[in-house]
């Protein structure tokens, strides 16, 4: 007997997808490890996410080969080099109130003759995956969101690949800020975490780190900034994330346009507060936002590796036939917890751990608490 496994991403692209897809391939089709467990394994790629699973006729050739890819180990071999998802991918909600295709996309599961499934993807695409789970579908997920702020797990894919964008590309506005005597405010991705404008302000040596746990007061950015103004800095760099917001008022909305999660589309911080301070400053002012360009490109090494441990992890949960469980990384080591857990809550920065609310950026102290560092 031959078992079937679906996999699919789901939500934002990011770096390590395609080599998650790509371990999970390998690890099902591997032939020794078929001899070893005497079951055999095929993988069906399931295109552009739960839109796939919801529009594919697994009656109809032609749909077939529209909404699925079978894939094995040559079709995969250099995928984990690429960035973005081969297989694409959408934010598409089979449970949306609006239009609930929850039953659709079962019956399509069933027609497609899925052993079991791997969701890849974040808090969006993982509550979907839950979802289908509690209705008794065999489902496990691969935890990816550049954000990390998914609960349970040390690493998300995608995030060391974004973080290392956010430096490169605030490393390169050094040199036109510092020619100028500019200052320039940065706007990254980050809706309710700011693990992304946090860490990536710590690594590129931003001045000020704006995340959207605390909310700040932009006279108190424009003090600190002319402080070091006065102490002889040319330049400074602002980091902020999308979902960051000024005391007393809400976030940014691009668009009131919501996705199948309802989620509306945030931005126009970044161009704000560059306004706001170039006002109260005086300082030449620009904004850049690198928006999407931080879920471009090639993954780092550690979003391949984790890509790898990853899609390897997801397969032995099938084989244990322990399903409704999301793969991640503990203390080190690679283990697994439950759906319901890992979407219960989002895991965001520790203010009071790792954020310094007085200078608006990473704490300066690792090992004592606020209260003994006498500021």
């Amino acid at each position: 007997m031959t078992l079937k496994i679906g996999v699919l991403t789901g939500g934002g692209d990011c770096a390590g997808l395609n080599s998650a897809v790509k371990w999970v391939t390998k690890t099902a089709t591997d032939p020794l490890l078929t001899d070893h467990r005497g079951e055999a394994m095929e993988v069906i790629g399931i295109r552009e996410g739960w839109k796939g699973l919801v529009e594919v006729d697994p009656e109809d050739p032609a749909s077939l080969a529209r909404w699925t890819m079978p894939l094995d180990e040559l079709v995969v071999r250099t995928w984990d080099r690429q960035g973005g998802t081969v297989l694409g991918s959408s934010r598409t909600n089979p449970f949306n109130p609006r239009n609930d295709q929850s039953e659709k996309c079962i019956a399509n599961i069933e027609g497609l003759g899925l052993h079991a499934l791997v969701a890849i993807g974040g808090e969006d695409t993982l509550s979907v995956a839950a979802g289908l789970h509690r209705l008794g579908q065999r489902v496990v997920g691969i935890p990816k969101t550049i954000d990390r702020d998914l609960n349970g797990t040390d690493y998300t894919l995608g995030y060391d690949s974004a973080l290392n964008v956010i430096t490169e590309e605030v490393d390169r506005l050094r040199t036109t800020a510092g020619s100028h005597s500019r200052l320039f405010v940065v706007e990254v991705m980050g809706r309710h975490a700011g693990w992304l404008a946090l860490e990536g302000g710590e690594a590129s040596g931003a001045h000020v780190i704006l995340i959207p746990e605390h909310d700040f007061e932009v006279a108190k950015v424009a003090e600190l900034l002319e402080r070091r103004r006065r102490a002889g800095v040319r330049y400074d760099i602002v980091v902020v994330s999308e979902g960051a917001r000024v005391k007393g008022q809400g976030e940014f909305v691009l668009s009131d346009k919501e996705d199948g999660f309802g989620h509306k589309v945030l931005g126009g911080i970044g161009e704000y507060l560059a306004k706001e301070l170039e006002k109260q400053t005086s300082y030449e002012t620009r904004h850049v936002v690198l928006s999407h360009v931080q879920r471009g490109g090639q993954p780092s090494a550690r979003d391949r590796l984790m890509g790898r441990h990853y899609g390897i992890a997801a397969v032995d949960l099938i084989l244990e036939e322990d399903f409704g469980r999301m793969v991640a990384l503990r203390n080190g080591q690679i283990t697994s917890i439950s759906l319901k857990q890992a979407i219960e809550k989002l895991y965001v920065v520790d203010v009071d751990q790792y954020y310094d609310t007085i200078r608006y950026n990473g704490r300066r102290s690792s090992m004592l608490p606020w209260s003994a560092r006498g500021e």
